[in-house]
This record gives C-alpha cells, sequence and structure tokens, in this order.
C-alpha cells in the first residue's frame, strides 16, 4: 500500500469515527469503580493524631459529653478525613531546614564564586591610584588587591550565611503552614461531630 494509499485510508477512518462518536446520543460517562482504599493501621493514625495536636497545640473538649473512646475514634476519622481534604500526610516530612539551609548556602556559594576576585581587582585598582599618589603603583595595588580580596571573601562567607539561614527559615515556615493547614481540616470535622477545637 503507498503512501497515498495509507493517508486516504487513515483519514477516511477518522470520519467515519467521528461521523459515528457525533450520531451517538449523549450519555453520561460510566461511573467509576470505587477506588480501593488500603487498610490504614490505627496505630499509625493514633501516632499521626498525636503528632499534629502536639505539633498545633490542638485541644479537643468533648462538647457534647462525648467518652474518651468516642473522642479517640473521632479523632482518628478526622484525621483521615483531613489528609484526605488537604493532601497533606503530617506523618511525611516536609522539607528539612538543614537541607534546605544547606542547598541555599550551595546556591549562594555559586551565585559569589567571584567574589573575591572582583575583590581583588577593585582592591589592586584603589591601591594602584593611591599608590601612583605616593610614589609606587605597583606596591600600592598589591597592597589593595590583598586588601579586596580578603574583604571580598567575608562579603560572600556573609552572604552564604545569611542564605543559609533564609533557606532554613523559609523551610520551617512551610513546615509550620502545612501543619497549621492540616489542623484546619482536622478542627473542622471535629467541630462538626460536637467538639470544641482550640
Amino acid at each position: 500500500m503507498g503512501i497515498a494509499a495509507r493517508f486516504t485510508y487513515t483519514l477516511a477512518a477518522a470520519l467515519v469515527t467521528q461521523s459515528a462518536s457525533a450520531q451517538a446520543p449523549d450519555s453520561p460517562p460510566a461511573p467509576a469503580p470505587p477506588a480501593a482504599q488500603p487498610a490504614a493501621d490505627p496505630n499509625a493514625i493514633a501516632a499521626g493524631v498525636q503528632k499534629v495536636k502536639q505539633e498545633t497545640k490542638m485541644i479537643v473538649y468533648p462538647a457534647k459529653g462525648q467518652s474518651a473512646g468516642q473522642q479517640a475514634i473521632d479523632e482518628r476519622e478526622c484525621y483521615v478525613w483531613s489528609e484526605q481534604q488537604t493532601g497533606i500526610d503530617p506523618m511525611v516530612a516536609g522539607p528539612n531546614a538543614d537541607s534546605a539551609a544547606a542547598a541555599s548556602a550551595d546556591k549562594m556559594d555559586s551565585a559569589t564564586t567571584g567574589a573575591a576576585v572582583a575583590g581583588a581587582a577593585r582592591g589592586a585598582a584603589g591601591g594602584a591610584i593611591i599608590g601612583g599618589i605616593t610614589g609606587d603603583a605597583g606596591e600600592g595595588a598589591a597592597v589593595g588587591a590583598v586588601a579586596g580580596a580578603v574583604s571580598g571573601r567575608r562579603a560572600k562567607k556573609r552572604a552564604e550565611k545569611q542564605a543559609a539561614q533564609q533557606g532554613a527559615a523559609q523551610a520551617q515556615g512551610i513546615s509550620a503552614e502545612r501543619m497549621a493547614t492540616f489542623k484546619k481540616g482536622m478542627a473542622a470535622c471535629l467541630n462538626g461531630r460536637g467538639y470544641t477545637v482550640q
């Protein structure tokens, strides 16, 4: 079969398919089968509840006189519900502050790689001018280059330290925000079940 014949055949098949789908009555798609949820480990959920309550300082009061056993059940069920609604699993660690700090410092290191060289060049230029005034431009340039390099390295170290601190703070902020969002979901569920949550 030649290229033209294959093209004609493909085009005809596409037109037949399009024509058949245009004539088919609009009917709702078949419902998807329910997704199988893996059985959650009750001990893992209970540990998650305790982690959320501890990290967010969540206080749950049984306002309708619920028993301690019922409260534990409701807290576990609301934990699972909040996890489904927010997409956040509190047992999975968020961004690591130490890793974020190291990554930010590394990024700043590559961004400030020429700081000592640039400082040396500026120092040499300034030293040459001062040395020219005093009578020895070469020695002035050498002294200025050393001073400029030291100054450039100090500036680089300060920038790396500041970047590391900012990276760590950002990672901690993201983790706190994730837990606060999860707490809101869990609190909404518990409030709906007659608990007062702070």
